[in-house]
């Protein structure tokens, strides 16, 4: 049998991260939008190039994104909110605005960014659409079939990549003063699809792949099902063109059934994350469709084990024998892995690098496994290497530390509490820490300049010595501390200049960890990071941060200084994990290192410490029924790395870009004595979170969004701070921005919590008065 290999999408940003530098030239003004888009088409090509010189059989387009894909099906369908169309015409710079925001006060325009959530439980953010009572859905943009006819007119099969209208309106929010949900105006969408589609087929694309990621979740049948079913039979109208109905990130699950008898001519399987779909799969899959076999893991770095594979691709093959033909492809878009293990030669070890497989490496994979059912022989020897890679993995010395496994064995109850009740903690930390009514503090980073940035590049170098490289950080931290003590803030942060990335910073110090050179990944629009890679057993070797902090309170004699690590769900979701022991017990070995961390923070006299956990939410499972077991293990986990402190230590802990309602139960299990949260991007939604679930402890809502560069006014801050109140107590709220302040430029960030403090000193003399 002929087996197509495809896969589903190919990171953006380019080998050497090519599509950071064209977008953030755009948007300083030093790359112009005719050298945004002839740069961005030559690196498209580079990218067909390298899949077809491996033997993909059909390359994806439309893949692609300056920013991000949801945002790109937005905007291509004509969903951009009223407050955008006055940018550029609702051009290039509206798109980007949509994105990140846009403040330009020479011509008045002042506008925030859309929401920003995770998509689904990934570390990639995508913009939330907003779709209004009065939405007119329009083709704005032939941006997918304009790349579909860059990669024909260079020769390659192509196959066009769409986000589906289904999950589009169900991924979307309904704008501010309208009514109506976003899946209520499909019928006026569908119409822009199909002449998309119509679009497409005139251009020559013989197979459309439609992602429907939201047939991974649990879905209301009586609403989702007719929906898809009416989407789908106005496809089928389109002449001469295939669909392939693709979902990703875990099991379709129930949907299965009904999915099945969709008018679409094949089904994309995550085999890796749903394989407990492929009995069902090949019941339900009617014959005359394809079954596409995502059977090399998009989200993770771990070489396949490719004969364990080639087996479930025999198993579909043989029972498909009379039916459609069948392909193998990645379980998701590559997008979520590095561009390529070529970097990394001489850089990691030759062990290492046998284990590990990049998006490259993956496509290589792919062809392997086609291949392979056709002719085994053919492929014998990349088979043998592959098998040798797989057990050297399994068998080496380096992964298993029994020291480490005892102790988190030996744990016993004791581990995960604290020495008090929360009221008895916070009267002892009010009296200890004496803040003042609704005390002002930051997320933890702030601005990593050019000359922060020269100087590691220095000292890693061999440029700087290590004494002038620690005095060089000294410097930094302490002109970071007096601003923010003159600026008027409560609780101080040491700024983090010595960290490229809040969870690499940690792995570098960590046993069991391994980093790449350029093994980035997109996180959102233009921000990539490079997630460590944990391949054994987790311990500390030594202390991590306590001589930074240490110094940085010595700066501060008369305000607290927060000791700032990462928390072990962060440190696990946000890096690539071992896939041979269940992630709880990694997350439970993060958790003991974390744990000696904050004990020896406290023991030098570190009196506030902040456990970051963005990535708690982002780690809940898609479907509900495995919740429960995730929850437990998450907050345990924090509590394990907290709880070793005396009353008088306040923990903080901070969370972003979340459905923070899923959560709150856990969110108050945790038991930190304060939470900083997300909240100005998402419409003050958490206040909805607080009404229903309540809160006891100290919490900081963000006033303003950090990912944006415009800067918030006192009276916009106000306002939020304000609606707060109503819900908080005053002696239980804290002032404070949404996120960090690593990606922001030093005059925006003053102005910003200039702003901010000034808020809460109003506040203070209104609640006195």
């Amino acid at each position: 049998m002929s087996i197509k290999s495809t896969i589903l999408g190919f990171p953006r940003m380019g080998s050497d991260r090519q599509l950071k530098k064209l977008v953030e030239g755009f948007w300083s003004g030093k790359v112009t939008e005719q050298e945004l888009a002839e740069g961005s088409k030559q690196l498209r090509a580079d990218h067909w190039a390298l899949q077809a010189s491996y033997g993909l059989s059909e390359v994806p387009v439309g893949d692609f994104s300056y920013y991000d894909h949801v945002l790109d099906a937005a905007f291509a369908a004509g969903i951009i909110p009223e407050r955008y169309q006055q940018v550029d015409n609702a051009g290039t710079q509206a798109y980007f605005a949509m994105g990140r925001g846009l403040q330009n006060k020479s011509i008045g325009i002042d506008v925030p960014s859309l929401e920003m959530k995770k998509w689904f439980d990934t570390n990639y953010h995508y913009m939330v659409p907003e779709v209004a009572d009065n939405q007119v859905f329009s083709l704005h943009s032939t941006k997918v079939v304009d790349e579909f006819k860059e990669a024909k007119a260079l020769g390659y099969a192509a196959r066009p990549v769409v986000l589906g209208p289904v999950s589009l309106l169900a991924l979307s929010k309904t704008a501010k003063g309208s009514s109506t949900k976003p899946l209520d105006h499909l019928a006026r969408l569908l119409p822009v699809y199909v002449e998309l589609f119509g679009q497409l087929a005139a251009a020559g694309a013989e197979w459309v792949q439609v992602d429907e990621p939201v047939l991974s979740l649990d879905l209301d049948v009586a609403v989702y099902q007719p929906a898809f079913a009416q989407a789908y039979a106005e496809f089928a109208q389109v002449s001469g063109l295939k669909y392939l109905l693709t979902s990703y990130f875990g099991r379709l699950g129930d949907n299965l059934s009904w999915a099945a008898t969709l008018p679409v001519h094949g089904i994309h399987l995550d085999l890796v994350r749903g394989a407990a779909d492929l009995d069902s799969a090949l019941e339900l899959i009617p014959a005359d469709k394809v079954i596409s076999a995502g059977l090399i893991n998009g989200r993770n770095i771990w070489k396949a084990n490719l004969d364990k594979q080639l087996a479930t691709l025999a198993t579909i093959t043989s029972a498909r024998q009379s039916a459609a033909p069948v392909w193998v492809s990645s379980s998701c878009s590559l997008l979520h892995s590095p561009h390529s293990l070529k970097p990394e030669v001489g850089h990691l070890d030759e062990e290492t690098l046998g284990w590990l497989s990049f998006a490259e490496e993956k496509v290589e994979e792919i062809t392997i496994l086609a291949a392979a059912i056709a002719d085994r022989d053919s492929v014998a020897e990349q088979l043998q290497r592959n098998a040798a890679n797989v057990l050297s993995r399994q068998q080496s010395e380096r992964i298993t530390r029994p020291a480490v496994q005892q102790r988190l064995a030996a744990l016993d109850e004791s581990s995960y509490t604290r020495q008090a009740a929360f009221n008895v903690r916070q009267a002892v930390q009010r009296d200890t820490l004496k803040l003042p009514l609704f005390p002002t503090t930051t997320i933890g980073s702030f601005p990593q300049t050019a000359e922060v940035r020269k100087a590691r590049a220095q000292f890693r170098k061999g440029a700087l010595s290590q004494e002038e490289y620690l005095q060089f950080l000294d410097v930094e931290t302490r002109k970071c501390i007096e601003w923010q003590d003159e600026a008027g803030l409560d609780v101080l942060v040491h700024g983090e200049f010595e960290r490229t990335d809040m969870v690499e910073f940690f792995g570098e110090h960590l046993e069991g960890f391994v980093f790449t050179k350029r093994g980035w990944v997109q996180s959102y629009g233009s921000r990539c990071v490079k997630p460590p890679v944990i391949f054994g057993d987790v311990s500390r070797p030594h202390a991590m941060t306590v001589d930074v902090a240490k110094f940085a309170q010595s700066c501060s004699p008369n305000k607290p200084v927060k000791g700032m690590l990462t928390g072990p769900v962060t440190i696990l979701q946000w890096s690539f994990v071992r896939d041979d022991q269940p992630r709880s017990q990694t997350a439970g070995q993060i958790a003991l290192a974390i744990r000696d961390e904050v004990v020896d923070l406290e023991a030098a006299g570190i009196r506030v410490i902040q456990v970051d956990e963005p990535a708690i939410r982002e780690g809940l499972p898609l479907r509900k029924a495995d919740y429960e077991a995730y929850l437990k293990w998450s907050v345990d986990v924090f509590r394990l790395a907290t709880t070793g402190v005396r009353n008088e230590t306040q923990i903080h802990t901070h969370f972003c870009y979340s459905d923070f309602n899923e959560i709150f139960t856990a969110i108050k299990s945790l038991d930190a004595d304060v939470i900083t949260i997300e909240n100005s991007k998402s419409d003050l939604k958490l206040l909805g979170a607080l009404e229903v679930h309540g809160y006891a402890a100290e919490i900081g809502p963000g006033l303003y969004d950090i990912h944006s560069p415009r800067v918030p006014s006192v009276e916009e801050m106000a306002a939020r701070f304000a609606a707060l109140q109503k819900y908080i107590p005053a002696e239980n709220l804290w002032a404070n921005p949404d996120c960090g302040l690593k990606t922001r430029g030093w005059p925006e960030v003053k102005e910003s919590l200039t702003n901010l403090v000034a808020v809460a000193v109003a506040a203070r003399q209104a609640h006195a008065a």
